[in-house]
């Protein structure tokens, strides 16, 4: 009996290492590459993606458990109903100041956000599926949930205002993902904030929604002698 004890004491031990192990290689990876100028940004892009899906793989628990299941879909949809409303408040404002700006077509919403709709899943992913799930090896279910929101939101700074919004959903995304273990409406929501976001706060005082180095480097497109750091060229 006393045997078999120590020998799971062992094994919680080394699970906690190994979650430990794979949070702050997966964070670091992409810590660095938010912050490293290209073209190394690109190689380290590469690597985190590599990191994140071989430490997946070897931890992987099953698709339920990283919240891919029908069970607690329902309960959860409230989340995906307040992002409307709010992104409808958003837009009604944005009106009134003169700041949205929306494709007009179809397929302009398509080139211009589908990109982006499939990297707020992956984010949705990353936070829950990977950060949230090793934390709770290592510590209670309400810190583990704190400490996913807060590297979410570190990972955005220096943006004020991402790191504003993705601390507050982080916080109700990873707690509602507790009750529901469903991901699929947090993702859906993720989308919805994101794009509302893109599409009602001027590009200027959002920098694009860039993160990292790439919020320092922006400037505003328009200016003149400003450089389009998207194309590289200096407007004149």
């Amino acid at each position: 009996m006393e045997e078999a004890g120590a020998r799971a004491g062992r094994e919680e031990a080394q699970a906690r290492g190994r979650a430990m192990l794979e949070l702050c290689a997966g964070y670091g990876l992409i810590l660095a590459t938010v912050w490293t100028p290209r073209p190394a940004q690109a190689w380290l892009w590469w690597a985190s993606a590599a990191w994140i899906v071989a430490s997946t793989w070897w931890s992987f628990p099953g698709w339920a458990a990283l919240g891919f299941r029908r069970g607690g879909f329902v309960a959860s949809l409230w989340v995906v109903g307040a992002a409307g409303v709010l992104s409808a408040i958003a837009v009604t404002v944005a009106i009134h100041l003169h700041t949205l700006r929306v494709p007009h077509t179809a397929l302009g919403w398509v080139l211009a956000w589908g990109g982006y709709i499939v990297w707020s899943f992956v984010q949705q992913f990353l936070l829950q599926g990977y950060f949230l799930f090793r934390f709770l090896k290592v510590m209670r279910r309400e810190w583990a949930a704190v400490a996913a929101a807060g590297i979410f939101a570190a990972a955005h700074v220096p943006n004020p205002l991402l790191v504003t919004v993705t601390l507050a959903w982080g916080l109700v995304a990873c707690f509602v993902f507790l009750r529901c273990r469903n991901v699929y409406p947090l993702m859906i929501t993720h989308a919805i904030l994101g794009v509302s976001l893109a599409i009602t706060v001027p590009g200027p005082v959002v920098h694009n929604m860039r993160v990292g180095l790439g919020y320092l480097q922006y400037r505003t497109p328009h200016a003149k002698g400003a450089v389009d750091w998207s194309s590289g060229r200096v407007v004149r």
